[in-house]
């Protein structure tokens, strides 16, 4: 019954992260498929494994799951989203109701080599202060939701890789 949803409460995934994790991208929250796969980008039109692939030279979209993300961390790089649970009818963003944030504090522990956070969207970009002012370089990329169709995806690559390349700041920088 499409009532009953609106009313259930949402968790989403734990983080892909470990030690060696210098940038993390965050997005809003999973859509329904990605719910219903377990899997982070499981919508079959979310451009994110094909933008991401782009830009570290890898066919990520192509790739099983649990290898994807592998790939991923062997760059260095973590997938988290902003929002641990919620209440949501649907897959939009502007559907979420009585948003929780992920617990943010243990990201010290879990990849203290962590500079860089890169945000999927304006949507999950509305914690980009809160990061900005615990020392980490921010930037906001374009969604890679379908839902987000003002671009390119041949766009969102070449921006996707601005927000990827910049070199990391002197520790000294960090204090």
């Amino acid at each position: 019954m499409p009532g009953s949803r609106r009313n259930a409460r949402l968790r989403g995934f734990p983080p892909v992260i470990d030690t060696a994790v210098e940038t993390l991208i965050l997005g809003s929250f999973p859509s329904e498929a990605s719910l219903a796969a377990r899997q982070y980008y499981a919508h079959p039109r979310n451009q994110f494994w094909h933008i991401l692939g782009a830009v570290l030279g890898e066919p990520l979209a192509e790739l099983p799951y649990e290898v994807r993300l592998a790939r991923v961390l062997a760059h260095r790089i973590g997938i988290w989203d902003v929002i641990g649970a919620c209440q949501r009818e649907g897959s939009a963003d502007s559907a979420i109701r009585n948003a929780q944030a992920n617990d943010f504090t243990r990201l010290r522990i879990l990849a203290p080599q962590l500079w860089r956070i890169v945000f999927n969207g304006a949507h999950a970009a509305r914690f980009a202060a809160r990061f900005r002012s615990a020392g980490y370089l921010v930037r906001v990329a374009p969604s890679s939701s379908p839902a987000h169709a003002g671009r390119t995806l041949t766009q969102k690559i070449e921006l996707w890789r601005q927000a990827l390349a910049d070199v990391r700041p002197p520790i000294a920088s960090y204090f």
